[in-house]
């Protein structure tokens, strides 16, 4: 359903894109040039009705669009919803960890040094 509505918005984006750079603007736009049966009056209104439609329609898919997104979230991180077990946080090392290991030939408590 949702890749349905999807490529209907998308659809509608481009017609809406299309629509728009052909009417005519103020400066002349991309609309400019031609002639034939309809007249630049009903041309214009005939675009500008296109436009209200297809604008319309943008809408009420983007709204479908992000009611069906909001339907489907969940609680959760991403990583639950793929299956990958979070690492166990690490116990922090006491301090004499970072510390070398002693030779086990070595005395408990080191000789004083003779100047």
């Amino acid at each position: 359903m949702e890749n349905v509505v999807l490529t209907v918005h998308l659809i509608l984006a481009l017609l809406l894109i299309g629509v728009v750079l052909l009417q005519r603007s103020e400066g002349g736009g991309l609309g400019m040039g031609g002639g034939g049966a309809i007249s630049a009056r009903g041309a214009a209104t005939a675009l500008g009705k296109i436009t209200w439609v297809l604008a319309a329609a943008f809408i009420v898919t983007s709204i479908t669009l992000t009611i069906l997104a909001a339907g489907e979230g969940k609680t959760g991180s991403v990583a639950d919803q793929i299956g990958i077990e979070a690492p166990a946080p690490k116990a922090e090392a006491p301090a004499t960890d970072l510390l070398p290991p002693a030779p086990a030939d070595a005395p408990a408590t080191p000789e004083k040094a003779e100047n």
